[in-house]
């Protein structure tokens, strides 16, 4: 079996046919449902992140952990919340306002020598989400890892044999959201043991209209 970007655009128009106009700028989510994968076992359970090669648009916050000089530059570049140390300290008994800023934020980035730290007063909070910081130097290009992490998407199992995640706004041309549904169809592919053949069915939707079903070529 396979999944052709011809296919995945023929979905694509029949969802912008059947989604209601709305007056604000729609998600488009992607659902890939899984068969034979028996997810009680924790070898067969996906947790992903993966970097589309468009931005998905919608907003995206990232959370920077950093010190002195790297602060400075992660505010420069429109990180949207930037802790330093002596405030990731002042948090250690506040598991409240930890939970906060792990529901808030969906992206972490943490200098490396502040790693310690962050994984021993949020490692509990943000392990499980699925949101523990990517250690990067403190000379790293800031801005750069900031604009990368707007890209990032996380698919993982929740009990179920199905995955989702948002691959854009429908205001993306076909082309870009093809892209960034590839990436992830490619991903989970690669995870499974038996390829595009462990999925079962894949699915296109806005947030206002209806499932599309994308086809899936037999071989």
């Amino acid at each position: 079996m396979s999944i052709e970007r011809k296919y995945l655009k023929e979905a694509l128009k029949e969802l912008r046919e059947k989604t209601p106009k709305r007056n604000f700028n729609q998600s488009i989510e992607l659902i890939i449902n899984l068969q034979d994968v028996d997810i009680s076992k924790p070898e067969n359970r996906i947790q992903e992140v993966i970097e589309l090669p468009h931005s998905p648009r919608k907003k995206i916050s990232v959370c920077v952990f950093a010190s002195g000089d790297a602060a400075l530059r992660a505010r420069k570049a429109g990180a949207d919340m930037v802790l330093e140390r002596e405030e990731i300290e002042s948090l250690a008994g506040d598991k409240k306002r930890q939970r906060q800023i792990a529901k808030q934020m969906n992206s972490f980035i943490a200098t490396a020598p502040l790693m310690p730290i962050v994984g021993k007063i949020f490692g509990a909070i943000l392990g499980p989400r699925g949101k523990m910081p990517t250690p990067i130097p403190p000379t790293a290009d800031i801005e750069r890892e900031i604009e990368r992490h707007k890209r990032l998407v996380m698919v993982r199992t929740r009990g179920q044999p199905v995955l989702s995640c948002r691959v854009g706004t429908e205001d993306m041309s076909d082309e870009e959201l093809i892209d960034n549904i590839d990436a992830v169809i490619k991903r989970v592919e690669g995870k499974l043991k038996r390829g595009i053949k462990n999925i079962a069915s894949i699915y296109v939707k806005a947030s206002m209209g209806p499932p599309v079903k994308v086809k899936i070529e037999e071989d």
